[in-house]
């Protein structure tokens, strides 16, 4: 019996690694690689090396998809499909939690205290404890209208079928003016429409209303207004019928469609979404056309009169909610209720947890499409760190991410906090001061893209320091202060700015340098670039809004590149460009212009197969035949950016315009990428830097950067700076908010924020030079700096 006992406890202590072979999703090149167990292990490289596509794409997918499939087949059909990766062997495997840095959600309803579940026992509080009472938690969710009706329903009573009048009442907390969003919106209609023309002559302005399409069948057939008259000349009733008409099912040339007003029709297809979260050209329409100004029923606390009027200790839930989370946790252990005994120890387990991952500035009312991707991070962390569950495998994405220097130390304990419990932690990680705690390192390169996904060093940080990988090399990487600064060319001038946490801040951004505004994550960076910046200013902001796309998007769509190369193709043969594109005339006639067909298995992962017809390329076979500078279209999409800038730049291909949009790839260190290659296979730093990369073609003078090293490994910081000199010598003002030390060492003047976050935060604590913040050593960040350094 001890014998097989042993033997038994032999075989399950083998199972101490995640063992992954033949690994080859997106650009892994067939890797095999072991993976200890209830460890920190921490994944570097350059980006694009692979990194997301081993730990999120291979593993976490995987362990997903599994579990996934322990439901039943019922289940699995509401369930969202996954494809099983491209790997050999998967072993070792355990439950996976994602903590990534996408944005959560960009529904306005949805704020911090609905995403953490903090509000749902904040108001379970209030119902219990607040006076007057005025009815369960749902009276105090702005989520719940207040409704009543009444009317006759038949009931079968002892065989006989009886009419019977029923009443129902239900007491919702939701602001009736406001429909609980908080804002109430006034729309410009010059910015709807021109009143000098009439429909069909393209009076509407609003983004994808065309009346070439199904808007002209429905305006021209309804009846209720005259697409052939001006709209100034409408009569009221017209006017109304155009602007404010409800849903109404009309009937044209047979087709049955629906009829709406354009107020109501542009509030549920632009306005139901956070503003953040609507494509750019949408998003600018929204802040042409739309006034939001907070709700004068509820002054913007989405809560009616009722809600409102129950208090705690002269506290009412709207309050509650307004507090920064650091002083409402204080207040909720101050309550001495024991009959809510255990609910308040859980809320306050959940705000503790707040301050404790740093983000103890926040407020429960805050929306949660508003967050930095570091904060939507931490947040998701919140209900994780109490949990009791361990052998969980834990896979974060850049966690640092938005981390000012002093921020960093407290992650990290997060990191180890989670591996002492008996976790697996995997971290995809670029910053050195993370990189070093690790148990374990795995190191992907040497390059990107198809230089990359290979394993260059498995082992100790102690052994990655030894290395001559790329990581290794610049794992003690250290800057010596700028010393010879620019001179400011102007200001700008900020006064009085006092959005969010700022408290009446005024201050001089200089002009023709290179700024880097700085401070512990909350002290109000964002609020004063983003939010009190004059609007005169000629601005381009490129912040950390992800870019949206399906899989036929790709760097030459998005960037408007296809265009000069599809009118080139066009002119070289005398054809259309329509036909160069694999989304319209061109397009395979199987495939529709997708590389591949796809077959839907129900509650099973689809099955997608290379189109045999087109073999992956996409266009019709007649297309191919056309070429320019001797490559087909389809060649000319598989090749890399590097490649494509020297075949645009001479001979019969030469096309100036694709050679412009090619150089500023190039320049932000994007030439490995291939022209088709899908948006969606592309990590987090690629598609920050694509972003800047297209918005280097816009017009404006003063460019703000936000957190533009996210992503980006130690070796590549050195090209971006070299970029962002090459703008402020071509004479742009750059202004970067930034906590990468070598951004800030290289700096011409620094604004730091703080001293803390939130109400402690919202000054500026210091403005001047690297070399001045170091010698002043007053603030956090000229600490940190003093210490990182090259001396």
């Amino acid at each position: 019996m001890t014998s097989t006992r042993t033997a038994v406890t032999a075989s399950a202590d083998s199972h101490e690694w995640i063992r992954v072979q033949g690994a080859r999703e997106n650009n892994l090149q067939d890797i095999t690689v072991e993976i200890p167990k209830r460890r920190l292990t921490v994944f570097t490289g350059v980006s694009g090396s692979g990194k997301s596509s081993l730990v999120f794409n291979t593993i976490a997918a995987e362990s997903r998809r599994l579990i996934n499939e322990s439901y039943s087949t019922f289940i699995q059909g509401f369930m969202p499909t996954m494809d099983r990766p491209e790997v050999d062997l998967l072993e070792g495997l355990t439950t996976a939690i994602i903590v990534d840095q996408e944005r959560m959600g960009g529904d306005p309803r949805s704020t911090v205290g609905t995403a953490t579940d903090a509000n749902a026992m904040l108001r379970i509080v209030f119902s219990r404890l607040g006076e007057p009472h005025i009815g369960s938690s749902q009276a105090f969710s702005f989520n719940v209208a207040s409704i009543s009706g009444a009317g006759a329903v038949t009931v079968d009573k002892g065989g006989r079928t009886v009419k019977e009048r029923r009443s129902f009442t239900i007491t919702g907390g939701m602001c009736s003016r406001c429909d609980g969003r908080g804002s109430v919106t006034d729309f410009d209609l010059t910015a709807l429409y021109d009143d000098s023309k009439s429909l069909e002559e393209g009076a509407l302005s609003i983004p994808g209303y065309s009346m070439d399409g199904w808007y002209g069948r429905i305006y021209g057939g309804s009846g209720f207004v005259d697409p052939t008259k001006a709209i100034r000349d409408y009569t009221v009733k017209e006017l109304d019928a155009l602007l404010y008409k409800e849903p109404t099912k009309i009937k044209v040339d047979g087709i049955n469609l629906t009829y709406e007003g354009l107020i109501p029709k542009i509030r549920k297809s632009f306005l139901a979404k956070d503003t953040e979260a609507l494509q750019p050209h949408i998003r600018a329409f929204v802040e042409r056309a739309v006034t939001f100004t907070a709700c004068p029923d509820c002054g913007g606390t989405r809560l009616n009169e009722g809600a409102r009027s129950s208090r705690i200790d002269g506290i009412n839930i709207a309050d509650a909610c307004a507090m920064q989370i650091s002083d409402l946790a204080a207040w909720v252990r101050g309550l001495d209720a024991p009959s809510v005994a255990p609910l308040l120890n859980k809320l306050q387990q959940t705000l503790d947890s707040f301050v404790e991952i740093g983000l103890g500035y926040l407020s429960l009312d805050r929306s949660s499409g508003t967050l930095s991707g570091g904060e939507a991070q931490r947040t998701k962390m919140i209900r994780h760190l109490g949990s009791p569950l361990t052998d969980v495998t834990y896979v974060f994405d850049e966690p640092t991410a938005g981390l000012h220097p002093h921020d960093i130390q407290r992650m990290n304990d997060l990191l180890l906090l989670l591996r002492d419990k008996g976790n697996t932690v995997l971290v995809v990680e670029h910053e050195p001061e993370t990189i070093v705690i690790a148990d374990h390192v795995i190191d992907l390169g040497p390059g990107a893209g198809t230089a990359g996904g290979r394993i260059c060093f498995e082992g100790t940080v102690d052994g990655l320091r030894a290395s001559d990988t790329l990581t290794g090399r610049h794992l003690e990487d250290r800057s010596s202060l700028k010393q010879s600064v620019r001179t400011a060319t102007g200001a700008l001038e900020i006064r009085g700015a006092n959005a969010n946490n700022l408290r009446d801040v005024d201050v001089d951004v200089p002009l023709g340098v290179l700024v880097v505004v700085t401070g512990v994550a909350g002290s109000g960076k964002s609020s004063l670039l983003h939010g009190s910046m004059p609007t005169t200013a000629g601005v381009v902001s490129i912040g950390q809004e992800g870019i949206r796309g399906s899989r036929r998007s790709n760097p030459g769509t998005y960037t408007g590149l296809l265009d000069p190369i599809r009118k080139a193709f066009a002119k070289a043969n005398g054809v259309k460009p329509a036909l160069f594109s694999p989304n319209s005339e061109g397009a395979c006639p199987q495939c529709k212009g997708a590389g591949v067909v796809y077959t839907d298995l129900a509650m099973m992962a689809g099955v997608s197969v290379t189109c045999e017809l087109c073999e992956g390329k996409r266009f019709d076979a007649s297309v191919l035949d056309y070429t320019l500078g001797g490559r087909d279209i389809s060649e000319v999409l598989a090749m890399p950016v590097t490649e494509a800038e020297a075949f645009f730049c001479t001979g019969d291909a030469r096309t100036p315009a694709a050679h412009t949009i090619l150089k500023r790839l190039v320049d932000v260190g994007l030439g490995y990428l291939k022209l088709g290659q899908p948006l969606t296979t592309l990590s987090g730093g690629e598609r920050q830097r694509l972003k800047l990369a297209t918005h280097m073609s816009e017009k404006g003078v003063v460019y703000v950067l936000d957190e533009p090293t996210s992503g980006l490994h130690m070796a590549d910081v050195e090209q971006l700076l070299a970029l962002l000199d090459r703008l402020v010598d071509d004479g742009r003002s750059v202004i970067v908010i930034e906590h990468h030390q070598a951004v800030m060492a290289h700096a011409d003047w620094i604004i730091d924020l703080g001293p803390g976050a939130g109400h402690d935060g919202g000054r500026v604590v210091f403005e001047g030079t690297p070399s001045d913040i170091v010698s002043d050593g007053s603030t956090l960040t000229g600490k940190h700096l003093g210490r990182w350094i090259r001396q």
